[in-house]
């Protein structure tokens, strides 16, 4: 269905990928994994024809249908959610515009026998196509998709301009999932939703008939939706036959044999080198020389792949501080929302937060998650209640906006001397080096990086404070799986308190002892891991 055969492409002077070859059959769901800057993106351009590879070809069938979802949305508006979808599809709304001038024609009373049925055969051909994508109940799948990623039927006719940045995501993914295509390429599909849509798309994606090639961030969602993973790294492409965490294990058995492979060749090199040196000058020796000589120019030398730099961080040990970290009585929060009614997000909220928890805060989009947080934090007022730190709590802050705050002119180096004004120049070098920016990375402007880099460097700041609380909302978001997985090491082994949000449910699985669930005005708590809420919320237990 998609052959890739024998590419290779350059980029900025810099080989990404040297005659490299892999396909997708028909109904296959493959992920697409590599380091920040391996060349995933491009080839998804190069895929949907916006890039083209140096060398090599890229063969896709003349009737495949394929779409294409990036976290760059373009522009949408002038129309509600429900019509972007329906007609976001050029193709079907031009079937459609056939249709309707098919039936004008044959409304006609004096047409021409002959004419008719030449009419009534294209016409068949252009309903055939029309059902095949799912045209006559494009507007009913819309809606089922809308809904399933969040947006409800009372916001189905508002206008498209009218939703913020995160929410047009959703719509523009919704147009994706709508056209019935053969193949999706999709870039990110996670980013910006909630547990609950993500399980929905998940699903989805799962019972979908037509192949799947994504990358993503969320290393469960991955494991759960494809079965075999195209890895770019080190210039090759390489394909492994099973989800995510098939492609850790085997790829790891993979790198074990080529040191083992480069080992032996090695030694052997040396034994002939050894060999060389020692009878070059013999005159007896010259023939056996000469064929060992040729023989290690013969040779296909085994090249170990450099070593994948990723974020090393460990935390200081921070100051103990009080046992009772946050301690909270009678919490409320209301807010007024767009039609001027008070809405109550949470009441009643009494509790205490022990040191060294590791408490996820869950519930659905816009129950209040953020709100809690910013009210222990003290960056939102409660409407009524206290909230109140331990003695001696130093509180680091992660929230969602975080990245904002962030000055464009500055360098790397020059945003955290701001915050920590009196570490000596060394120190903060080799704190950035652990989070990835190395050599003349730290003067790179602020506005030059990528929400990624943006993430790493606000963590940077926070975990360097010796903090014995972290308050985190979306740390995961932006980073790759790697930096995820370091990020929840340091975590788990760090000895002050953690309160978070996330929807990267590896994390949470790994990182969680309890859980505060925020809904529909309360807040319950569950006292263990996060699998035991699932279980609790099930009924299995």
């Amino acid at each position: 269905m998609l052959n890739i055969a024998n590419i290779s492409k350059l980029q900025g002077g810099e080989t990404l990928y040297s005659k490299v070859n892999f396909q997708i059959n028909p109904g296959e769901k493959v992920g697409l994994v590599g380091p920040n800057g391996a060349g995933k993106s491009t080839l998804f351009r190069m895929i949907i024809g916006e890039d083209r590879p140096d060398e090599g070809q890229i063969s896709i069938p003349d009737k495949l249908r394929l779409s294409y979802f990036s976290q760059n949305v373009g522009e949408m508006k002038g129309r509600t959610a429900l019509e972007e979808v329906v007609e976001g599809d050029a193709s079907i709304a031009q079937m459609k515009v056939k249709l309707r001038e098919f039936e004008e024609l044959l409304c006609d009373p004096e047409l021409d026998p002959d004419e008719m049925n030449k009419i009534l055969d294209r016409m068949g051909e252009v309903q055939t196509n029309f059902e095949k994508v799912g045209g006559y109940d494009l507007e009913t799948r819309a809606e089922e998709i809308l809904t399933g990623l969040g947006i409800l039927p009372e916001d189905h006719h508002t206008k498209v301009e009218d939703f913020s940045g995160g929410w047009k995501m959703r719509i523009a993914l919704a147009k994706v999932l709508v056209t019935n295509p053969d193949l999706i390429i999709m870039d990110e599909p996670t980013n910006y939703l909630d547990m609950e849509t993500i399980l929905w798309l998940e699903n989805w994606l799962q019972t979908f008939k037509g192949a799947i090639f994504m990358t993503t961030h969320d290393r469960d969602f991955m494991n759960n939706v494809c079965k075999k993973i195209v890895e770019i790294a080190n210039k090759k492409i390489t394909t492994y036959t099973g989800n995510y965490d098939f492609y850790i294990k085997e790829s790891k058995i993979r790198l074990d044999q080529l040191k083992s492979e480069h080992k032996r060749q090695q030694d052997m090199l040396a034994k002939e080198e050894d060999f060389i040196a020692k009878f070059k000058a013999r005159a007896s020796h010259a023939a056996q020389v000469q064929s060992r000589v040729k023989k290690l120019e013969k040779i296909d030398r085994i090249e170990l792949p450099p070593e994948e730099e990723n974020m090393s961080f460990t935390f200081p040990i921070p100051p103990r501080g009080s046992d009772d970290v946050v301690i909270i009585k009678d919490l409320a929060k209301n807010w007024v929302n767009t039609k001027g009614e008070d809405m109550n997000i949470f009441s009643g909220l009494t509790m205490t937060i022990h040191r060294q928890e590791k408490i996820a805060v869950v519930g659905v989009n816009g129950a209040g998650k953020s709100t809690l947080l910013k009210c222990i934090c003290a960056q939102t007022a409660p409407t009524s209640g206290e909230v109140k730190l331990g003695p001696s709590i130093n509180l680091g802050y992660f929230s969602q906006f975080s990245l904002d705050v962030l000055k464009p002119e500055l360098t790397v180096l020059e945003e955290l001397q701001s915050h920590l004004s009196q570490a000596t120049d060394g120190y903060l070098r080799n704190l950035l080096a652990a989070f990835l920016f190395r050599g003349d990375d730290v003067h790179k402007k602020i506005k030059y990086l990528s929400g990624g880099e943006k993430s790493r460097l606000i963590l940077a700041v926070i975990f360097s404070k010796n903090n014995n609380l972290l308050v985190l909302d979306e740390p995961t978001n932006h980073l790759d799986i790697a930096s995820r997985e370091v990020l929840m090491e340091a975590l788990k082994t760090f000895e002050g308190t953690v309160i978070f949000v996330s929807h990267d449910r590896h994390f949470l699985h790994e990182l969680t002892d309890k859980v505060i669930e925020v809904d529909k005005g309360g807040v319950n708590h569950y006292p263990g891991n996060y699998q035991y809420y699932l279980d609790k919320k099930s009924g299995a237990l």
